[in-house]
């Protein structure tokens, strides 16, 4: 059982030349909805590479939240920690996607920014008996840091995607198995420019040091930079013509924590990620992007064997 603890929105995707500057209006394309979130992208990309997901969240009491609930539901979740929040809409986010691929993204959090403590202490059992616990930062930070420190009370793995870039709390990391920063968010979290493989290399080494057993620096078309105590170098990406690099992030982070959730040797577990990734930018949407098991087999055949 993979447990996902995050942020749930409705993605409104506006198809665009270009990202506009400050200040600036300028004539898009296609638009349509999709349903996003962090947490909510994280858990589906693990439900479709295969593990049992449980997904702990609020949505607001409206129809983007009857629409992300019931999408849950057709991809398998266990949606019986999902509470419905009487108080605040579900979230939202707006998002504007070139024509490179490249995006740029504004949120607004709604009932994500409700959840609790006691969202999580209701999830208790479930959480306890998980083989992994995946968690990323759109939700209000107190609630990620009592859920790592329950799961590390209970020798469970927690997987935190340190996404958006905020400072953490020490004790935070301290409960962290595995970090997957990207560049700018381990550059925030060390004060270190990821600029070069060699800085990579140690700004991973000093994210080790502040608690997490393994770190994973994802560089985007680049690959990800793999820090553990066996092994530590850069496993290149798999190639693919990027459409929209919305959700990359997050159905890496998802894929993995199924592989892990399956026990794959962590070096495994990273190309069974990138794949899942690399499919992912071939289309539009976040969680609509998210690859099946079969698809990331399919492309992990074909390029490695």
């Amino acid at each position: 059982m993979v447990v996902v603890i995050g942020s749930s929105n409705t993605d409104m995707i506006i198809q665009v030349p270009r990202i506009p500057g400050p200040g600036e209006t300028i004539l898009g394309g296609a638009f349509h909805t999709a349903a996003g979130g962090k947490g909510a992208n994280q858990a589906v990309a693990a439900a479709r590479a295969g593990a049992e997901v449980a997904f702990i969240a609020r949505v607001g009491a409206d129809m983007f939240g009857e629409r992300a609930v019931a999408g849950f539901k057709a991809d398998g979740l266990d949606v019986q920690y999902v509470k419905i929040d009487d108080s605040a809409p579900s979230g939202v986010a707006q998002i504007f996607v070139a024509e490179d691929g490249e995006n740029s993204i504004t949120v607004a959090g709604g009932a994500n920014a409700n959840l609790c403590v006691d969202d999580v202490k209701a999830a208790g059992d479930v959480m306890v008996n998980a083989e992994v616990v995946l968690m990323q930062l759109e939700t209000p930070i107190e609630t990620i840091a009592f859920a790592a420190s329950l799961a590390h009370e209970n020798s469970v793995p927690v997987l935190l995607n340190p996404a958006p870039a905020q400072k953490l709390p020490p004790e935070l990391l301290r409960h962290v198995t595995i970090l997957t920063p990207n560049e700018s968010e381990a550059e925030l979290l060390t004060g270190l420019k990821v600029n070069c493989e060699e800085n990579t290399a140690i700004a991973a080494r000093m994210l080790r040091d502040m608690g997490p057993k393994d770190v994973i620096i994802t560089l985007g078309a680049t690959g990800v930079f793999l820090s553990t105590s066996d092994f530590e170098g850069l496993i290149p990406a798999f190639k693919t013509k990027a459409i929209d690099t919305t959700a990359a992030g997050d159905v890496f982070n998802g894929a993995l924590a199924a592989a892990l959730a399956e026990n794959m040797p962590m070096r495994r577990a990273v190309q069974f990620s990138q794949a899942a990734a690399a499919l992912s930018v071939t289309k539009l949407g976040a969680q609509p992007s998210a690859p099946r098991r079969e698809d990331i087999e399919a492309l992990l055949k074909r390029t490695l064997q």
